[in-house]
């Protein structure tokens, strides 16, 4: 049955490829799954239809036959159990890749987001400078810690993985900020994922949503 995802009808990242159903999108494209999308406004999200998938009433949500999910990275991980190309056949080498997604989101996604939520809810707040500061230090040592781990690899391990799939899209938000430029390594990592074709099916196809609501004005 063909899988249903759900994203919004006008995203709040204004075509940058950052919204949630990105990295949902990006995984059924490596895998060759086609799917379709029901496209929500802001209201839909928070309505009770939409809540008994979502309970916090976010995006994205995934649908097939009986089986309906929440959480990008839980559908992610679904898509890459089911469908070869994301997930190794060896089972040491897919226990780490496994360990590699939940880093992405557990590990490294929460300080950036933190400093994104700073940075539009708290400047001018008299504390804004030193706890930016703190935050970047965070995100440097995670970044660091990265970038030695990948050393001269194309990817985290192996070949590329749902692990990478995550991670990249998780660094992609720190894209244009010197706390990236500091980390070479990572830059080229996320210029090898973005090279993918899957990758560019999936950005345009959200990229297709932004621009078509936008079309006229």
């Amino acid at each position: 049955m063909l899988p249903t995802i759900t994203a919004f009808a006008a995203s709040p990242d204004r075509g940058q490829g950052l919204a949630r159903d990105m990295p949902v999108r990006w995984a059924l494209e490596e895998v060759g799954q086609p799917y379709a999308v029901r496209l929500l406004s802001f209201d839909d999200i928070k309505a009770p239809a939409h809540r008994a998938l979502q309970p916090f009433g976010q995006i994205p949500t995934w649908q097939a036959g009986e089986v309906a999910l929440f959480e990008s990275a839980a559908i992610v991980l679904h898509i890459a159990q089911h469908h070869a190309g994301l997930l190794p056949v060896d089972a040491p080498a897919r226990a780490r890749a496994i360990s590699w997604l939940f880093a992405a989101v557990a590990t490294v996604e929460p300080v950036i987001v933190e400093r994104e939520t700073m940075a539009f809810m708290e400047q001018g707040k008299p504390w804004y400078t030193e706890r930016l500061s703190l935050l970047e230090q965070r995100i440097h040592a995670r970044l660091a810690d990265l970038a030695a781990h990948l050393g001269p690899r194309n990817w985290l391990d192996g070949d590329f993985s749902a692990g990478d799939l995550l991670m990249v899209q998780v660094l992609r938000r720190l894209a244009g900020t010197a706390l990236l430029q500091a980390h070479p390594l990572l830059g080229d990592y996320i210029s090898r994922a973005q090279a993918r074709p899957a990758f560019q099916r999936a950005f345009a196809a959200q990229l297709a949503v932004f621009t078509a609501g936008h079309a006229g004005t």
